[in-house]
């Protein structure tokens, strides 16, 4: 049994071309996407706890692409940065 529903969604013209080229440079459909975000939203708030997520193909794209040292401080960095920016 098929329990696909259409759904009618009003975007920015803009957001949509670039979700367009998104899914086809991914090969996947417009509609897979959007159903893939909605699965990620529903998992995240049913248990954030979760540790065993699926994450979307671009995801565990760049997933390892930067490796951090294991005591990095993201947050003094961070303000570090904002120091350095604004002063």
């Amino acid at each position: 049994m098929n329990n696909d529903v259409k759904l009618t969604l009003k975007l920015n013209n803009n957001s949509i071309l670039k979700a367009k080229k998104y899914v086809a440079d991914k090969g996947i459909s417009l509609s897979k996407l959007v159903e893939n975000f909605f699965e990620s939203i529903s998992i995240n708030s049913e248990n954030p706890s979760e540790k065993n997520l699926e994450y979307s193909p671009l995801v565990q794209e760049l997933a390892g692409i930067i490796s951090l040292p294991e005591n990095y401080d993201y947050k003094t960095d961070y303000e570090n940065y904002l120091k350095a920016k604004y002063e």
